[in-house]
């Protein structure tokens, strides 16, 4: 059961996703107090009271994309117990994640373009390693169905789903979104899963 929010909580909430807004127009050059207290509908010091700086609030940010990660595989997980169909769901899920809220993909390719800050590079390695960990669970639930080849590490298969999401999630933004990131995931899809499914799945897919 899920603690209830204080009204701190929620305040701090409101500045992360007022912040995510910021940056999602404007990029990170963006993000300023004045404008997060503006969007909230409070004064500057009042976002002190919450959060010490920028760095504090990005970190908020970061904070509510590993949330938001974590919280499409427990959907995915309510949605269908195959997991096919689930790592499908979740490769939606996440693109539009990065295609409708720009800020994540601000914030993350930042961080791979140069050194930034140490702790911030660590909070985004812990958030990344903890939604392979859920998408090699993934795996592994369909490789103990039978329908994912046992022959392929988990932890590959995790990696290789990433490779999905990122490098388009990228050329969409570099492109300013000329580059369709939704119908990449529809033809790429089909290319992972002739890899990922068992033989007998390919075959029912094949005969269907």
């Amino acid at each position: 059961m899920r603690a209830v929010k204080t009204e701190t909580d929620i305040r701090r909430d409101q500045i992360a996703e007022a912040a995510m807004e910021l940056i999602g127009a404007g990029g990170l050059s963006s993000l300023s107090i004045a404008g997060i207290g503006e969007r909230v509908g409070i004064v500057p010091s009042a976002v002190y009271r919450h959060y010490k700086g920028k760095d504090a609030v990005l970190d908020a940010v970061l904070q509510l994309l590993r949330a938001r990660m974590l919280a499409h595989v427990e959907a995915v997980r309510g949605e269908t117990p195959g997991a096919l169909l689930r790592l499908r769901l979740l490769l939606v899920r996440h693109m539009t994640m990065l295609v409708e809220h720009p800020a994540f993909s601000h914030v993350v390719f930042a961080h791979f373009s140069h050194a930034g800050h140490a702790a911030r590079w660590s909070g985004l390695h812990d958030t990344m390693c903890a939604y392979l960990k859920e998408i090699a669970r993934i795996v592994e639930e369909g490789q103990h169905e039978g329908a994912i080849r046992s022959d392929i590490p988990s932890r590959t298969a995790a990696v290789m789903f990433i490779g999905l999401v990122l490098p388009a999630a990228m050329l969409h933004r570099l492109s300013g979104g000329d580059f369709d990131a939704s119908a990449h995931v529809d033809a790429a899809w089909p290319v992972f899963l002739r890899g990922l499914a068992a033989d007998g799945d390919r075959r029912r897919r094949r005969s269907g």
